[in-house]
């Protein structure tokens, strides 16, 4: 062998070495090869096999079956791309758990949730123990600190609070998720930001007994597209301001959504409190809701829900649309702008607009403290007390 075929062969031999490392080095991680039999997963060989995966890259793998897990926390950061393939059913523990999470995963960047599996809250075990008015039941899923992230295809059934909750971080895509709970499950908002920013959430199918998708504070430049929300409140910026430091809000954009028996359309509400928090910069755009008893609001007189409101909200709202939105309302006022009197709304602009009544007959509007700008065809017809501009 002359020296030019030897050296070729030796090319070649830590090419396919260097090559196999990249390609077989992100490891799927069966945490059934972690000591545990079949159908007996658990908390510590889900964390035993994350370990590894966080250490150098893989794919954590949740075969097809069910499995109850107690409270569990993925940590990073890790050194290199991981994803947690969910394939089967996760249980929670049955009725309450002490524990804000049940499943939390904190500081990783470029995490990928997917599979053809479901997270089951079994909430059905502890709604019934839910006081009115108390803080949420554990949430099923929470982001903190994650970047980067992708969630696909899973399903989140019945949480006992949250489904999904990402604080912190940013840059995540949710989309093709299905969130199911009854309409009259306690807090079970099905995608909730906070602190959090460059997040998109798409073409997902939620249906929950509260928000489908809510935006508290410090949520900014949040994408949301092509979701079926119902039965539900609709999709929600808010509660600002329960707390006194609550950030603001701004670059919210959601548009192509489907509201069916939904409480709310499209919502802001702000706590009458002293927070001095503002939602600005705001689109609701190509919406229709189907028998939603406040397909367009905003509620500046919000409290809770469960009490009689005092005060007047300190947050500032501006610069908001609301463009074709369409559909049937199922009480007479379709378009409720109920602003502070403190601090009234600004820009606020409505473009052509056609929501009718279930029963039959006109709808109408409710404005306080608004100054609005119409634009287009409006039905129901403009507030005849907002302090409004008038472009037909």
């Amino acid at each position: 062998m002359d020296s030019s075929m030897f050296f070729s062969k030796v090319l070649m031999l830590i090419f396919m070495v260097i090559f196999c490392n990249k390609v077989y080095g992100s490891r799927i991680l069966d945490v059934q090869n972690y000591g545990v039999a079949k159908n007996d997963i658990d908390a510590n060989s889900l964390l035993d096999s994350w370990k590894k995966a966080c250490q150098s890259g893989g794919t954590v793998s949740v075969p097809e079956g069910t499995y109850v897990i107690d409270p569990v926390q993925f940590s990073g950061p890790c050194k290199g791309q991981v994803t947690f393939q969910l394939d089967g059913t996760l249980q929670a523990p049955f009725g309450k758990i002490d524990a804000q999470a049940w499943i939390k995963f904190s500081d990783v960047d470029g995490l990928i949730i997917q599979g053809s599996g479901t997270l089951d809250g079994r909430g059905e075990s502890a709604w019934s123990d839910h006081c009115t008015g108390c803080p949420p039941l554990t949430t099923s899923l929470t982001l903190n600190n994650v970047n980067n992230g992708h969630i696909q295809h899973i399903t989140s059934l019945n949480s006992k609070g949250y489904h999904i909750k990402i604080k912190n971080g940013g840059g995540t895509t949710i989309e093709h998720v299905t969130i199911t709970a009854p309409g009259d499950s306690p807090n079970t908002d099905g995608i909730h930001t906070s602190a959090t920013s460059n997040i998109n959430i798409l073409n997902s199918n939620i249906g929950t007994g509260d928000d489908c998708i809510s935006m508290g504070g410090g949520s900014q430049n949040i994408n949301i597209k092509g979701i079926n929300c119902g039965p539900g409140h609709g999709i929600s910026i808010g509660s600002i301001g329960k707390i006194t430091n609550d950030s603001s809000v701004s670059g919210i954009h959601v548009s192509g959504c489907t509201m069916t028996n939904t409480q709310n359309g499209v919502r802001i509400k702000t706590y009458t409190s002293a927070c001095a928090a503002t939602v600005s910069n705001v689109t609701f755009q190509d919406i229709t809701v189907d028998q939603s008893k406040y397909p367009i609001i905003i509620d500046q007189n919000y409290c809770g829900g469960h009490q009689t409101c005092s005060g007047n909200s300190h947050v500032k709202v501006s610069k908001v649309k609301f463009i074709d939105v369409k559909g049937t309302s199922a009480s007479p006022v379709a378009v409720k702008l109920q602003c502070s009197s403190e601090m009234p709304c600004e820009e606020i602009e409505l473009d052509t607009i056609n929501l009718s009544l279930v029963s039959g007959g006109k709808a109408t509007s409710s404005c306080s403290n608004a100054n609005v700008t119409y634009n287009g065809p409006q039905n129901p017809p403009p507030c005849s007390n907002s302090l409004h501009h008038l472009h037909l």
